[in-house]
């Protein structure tokens, strides 16, 4: 009986700090610009960069920190990674390359449109656009809005944080800027238009 008392003491003991564990869950931010950028080149055409070489596996860890892995489990330590391979997400993906390569590219060159700093585009200088082709541009870039905000949300579903989406909102408006070409215009931070 003394014994049975002995090991269940220590089970207690050991299964407390178990208990005590908390896992706080960060927005993965240099995970998130890099998968904005990924999406960002495939919709403007750009080629894919070259993926870096996969990191050496570290040495198998000493008999002590297993058996502390087995007594008190670590976290589930991964690579910070976002995904963005859902049919979803490359659906949306898709159309707006299709929309891109399309008529969309001349207005961001001609500057009559650009790049929101809330991640969106919007209509910049109507008066550069023909008359007839006002109407299918501002339909062009609602159809790229809604785009733009159904890509941030099933981004942060896929990845199981839905209170991500404005993270990667801001992650996504980033990236937009940093791939626009020379003499693309943008939003900064104020919402004043600026040059690339």
């Amino acid at each position: 009986m003394r014994k049975f008392i002995a090991w269940a003491a220590l089970a207690a003991a050991l299964a407390l700090p178990v208990a005590c564990v908390t896992i706080n869950v960060y927005f993965p931010e240099a995970a998130a610009d890099k998968a904005a950028e990924q999406f960002i080149d495939k919709v403007l055409g750009e080629p894919a960069k070259e993926a870096a070489p996969a990191a050496q596996s570290p040495p198998g860890k000493p008999p002590a920190a297993m058996l502390l892995d087995f007594v008190i489990p670590s976290a589930v330590a991964q690579t910070a990674n976002i995904n963005i391979q859902t049919p979803q997400i490359q659906t949306i993906q898709a159309r707006m390359q299709q929309r891109f390569a399309g008529s969309f590219a001349k207005y961001f060159g001609s500057g009559a449109v650009g790049f929101g700093k809330d991640g969106l585009v919007a209509v910049r200088d109507a008066a550069s656009v023909p008359l007839p082709e006002r109407a299918a541009l501002n339909a062009a870039v609602a159809d790229d809005n809604r785009d733009r905000q159904a890509v941030y949300r099933e981004i942060a579903i896929a990845n199981g944080h839905a209170e991500w989406e404005t993270q990667i909102r801001a992650s996504f408006a980033k990236q937009w800027v940093q791939q626009a070409k020379p003499g693309w215009y943008y939003q900064d931070a104020g919402g004043a238009w600026k040059q690339k």
